[in-house]
């Protein structure tokens, strides 16, 4: 089948979407990545809600902006991860996370049925959540990293960095801490809200390592809890930027030198063998020329899965295994008590039929180039797609 897959991250810097036909090959799930792309996130949403009334129209507004995005493309079913506003950790423990993106105005737009709020049942069985791209990583490097007979580790870079180590002792994955979150919250106020990010790392190219501010930075408690864990926005903020630097002063440049630093050296302490970048950190040359000195990094574009769609990718994966009734979550990256379906369905235009459940869970992922015929190509125009 093929399945739209949509998600906007931390960073909420587009809504990203990716087509994918997904099948069974036994305990294999064979993946075809068709098409990705990126749409501009409106920027009246950004603003964080302050009330119920603010909560329920953004609820609202970000299902109507998925929506539009969906419709544009084919597939048999939406699979959304929505927008994170909310991640509640007390103690080392999620008690609960709320994404928005009201699925039934994607199931209106589109007549497809859609499935959606992915994390929760996660955290209700006393997971964290997240990272759930430790679902696609587990599955999909398993092979890679019995091959080369040493740890994998599939890292993203979104407004938080997230990792997935797979070894022949298991998957561990989690947040390592901040990805992009700092440097955007540090650029943003620098620049008066003009510029929500340190494009192409210019700013952090032209300075220099502040080792106090750095010092302040690594001493973070986070850094040494153990894993399964997770932490978002509401930890690694611009509250906490103007907490940390109290007192110091120092350019722009080494401000955000400092930040890209930090995001490298702590996303580097947690990783082992071969690392496979993918998320909007891996744009910034800056950050992927510090990771380069630290660990032996590569894309996940190398292993036959753009790093550019790769969290949509994610997406319809997911919706693919809660369509057909396997469970979607690894409890040793999560922490939740066992395996869970994950999601809610929406039905779409049509009664809803669901598959005969598979009842083995799978074991392994395979991407498979699409193959198509010379001079048959897709073009790419402002997420308007023709077929030449």
């Amino acid at each position: 089948m093929k399945v739209i897959g949509l998600i906007s991250g931390t960073s909420m810097d587009a809504i990203d979407v990716a087509v994918a036909e997904l099948s069974l090959d036994g305990l294999t799930v064979v993946l075809t990545p068709v098409e990705h792309a990126e749409h501009p996130f409106p920027e009246e949403l950004r603003r964080p809600p302050t009330s119920a009334a603010d909560l329920c129209a953004l609820d609202t507004k970000l299902g109507r902006a998925f929506a539009e995005v969906a419709a544009r493309y084919q597939g048999d079913l939406v699979s959304s991860l929505g927008q994170t506003v909310h991640h509640w950790v007390e103690d080392g423990r999620c008690l609960g996370t709320l994404q928005l993106g009201q699925p039934a105005w994607i199931a209106e737009a589109t007549g497809l049925p859609v499935v959606a709020d992915f994390r929760v049942r996660d955290v209700a069985a006393g997971g964290h959540g997240a990272p759930l791209a430790s679902t696609l990583d587990a599955l999909w490097l398993a092979g890679f990293a019995e091959s080369e007979g040493r740890p994998a580790t599939a890292l993203n870079i979104g407004g938080i960095a997230n990792i997935t180590k797979v070894s022949p002792d298991g998957v561990v994955a989690y947040d390592t801490g901040p990805g992009n979150a700092l440097m955007d919250a540090a650029m943003t106020v620098l620049s008066s809200g003009l510029r929500t990010q340190d494009t192409d790392g210019e700013f952090a190219r032209r300075g220099e390592v502040h080792a106090e501010l750095l010092d302040r930075l690594l001493a973070d408690p986070y850094y040494a809890r153990p894993a399964p864990k997770s932490t978002g926005k509401e930890h690694f903020n611009r509250a906490y930027l103007d907490r940390v630097s109290e007192g110091l002063t120092m350019p722009a440049e080494d401000f955000l030198a400092t930040l890209t630093e930090l995001t490298a050296r702590t996303i580097a302490a947690e990783c082992e063998g071969t690392v496979i970048g993918s998320g909007g950190g891996m744009r910034n040359p800056v950050l992927v020329e510090s990771l380069g000195r630290l660990v032996d990094l590569r894309t996940s574009d190398e292993l036959g899965l753009p790093a550019a769609g790769k969290e949509a990718y994610l997406a319809a994966l997911l919706g693919f295994l809660t369509w057909h009734g396997l469970p979607a979550n690894v409890p040793s990256a999560t922490g939740a008590t066992g395996p869970r379906p994950l999601g809610s369905i929406t039905p779409g235009r049509y009664p809803l039929r669901l598959p005969e459940p598979v009842i083995t869970a799978v074991t392994g992922l395979t991407i498979r180039r699409q193959e198509r015929l010379p001079g048959h190509e897709w073009q790419e125009n402002g997420g308007d797609h023709a077929r030449t």
